[in-house]
């Protein structure tokens, strides 16, 4: 599957920081309809639920960490404790419009499975990972010897929550093997800026720091 024949543009948003918010959350909630019911898996301290939630759209969160709830319980966030590798099978079918993974599919013990259960849960899914296939990380590997540690990634590998690492090339070909339509995709360089679409995909693999997808059910092959 050719990704650059996969993308479409994003209308309205604009790829640097707008005031505290992440350019990944800004993409992320620029893909969300408003008045939409929408599950963040992995919400963390809440930070994308907020910005949905401002947008016009009822949020709800999952999270694993005791703290992370806490900390969105404390901002009036509806998030429950929960892990999304046991839990997510738990969840009735098209119960939401949108389900997020931000940055969280590389720290599950099943990411296939995890993202059949996004996908059944809800009509769509938004899913956003870093890509280890970044050629900061290739050279950190090639001439340095060890694993790789950038601004997204600072933890040693012996200190990091992150199991299953994958390249942006990695997570199309998943896409395809399980019959995922990706209806958007969007790379972010090193500098949060969108590459350009008309690049090939080996393009994307290498500049793109992280990877943000708008997935959606594929029909029967």
């Amino acid at each position: 599957m050719a990704l650059q024949d996969q993308t479409l543009p994003l209308p309205g948003i604009v790829p640097d920081r707008t005031g505290s918010d992440r350019t990944d959350h800004l993409l992320v909630a620029g893909m969300v309809e408003r008045g939409s019911r929408v599950l963040d898996v992995g919400c963390g301290d809440g930070e994308l639920l907020q910005l949905l939630e401002s947008r016009g759209i009822d949020g709800r969160g999952i999270e694993l960490s005791r703290e992370g709830v806490n900390r969105c319980v404390a901002k009036g966030l509806a998030v429950v404790q929960g892990d999304a590798d046991t839990d997510l099978v738990n969840y009735p079918d098209d119960a939401f419009d949108y389900v997020i993974l931000s940055q969280t599919l590389q720290a599950t013990r099943q990411p296939r499975v995890v993202l059949e259960n996004l996908l059944r849960i809800g009509r769509r899914a938004i899913v956003s990972f870093p890509n280890f296939g970044f050629w900061k990380m290739r050279l950190q590997l090639l001439i340095g010897g060890h694993m790789p540690r950038t601004e997204n990634l600072p933890a040693t590998w012996y200190d990091t929550a992150n199991i299953h690492f994958c390249t942006i090339k990695d997570f199309v070909e998943l896409c395809d093997e399980i019959n995922v339509k990706m209806e958007r995709s969007v790379a972010l360089d090193l500098y949060g800026r969108p590459v350009p679409l008309n690049l090939p995909w080996w393009v994307w693999n290498m500049f793109g720091e992280q990877g943000v997808f708008l997935l959606s059910r594929g029909g029967k092959k």
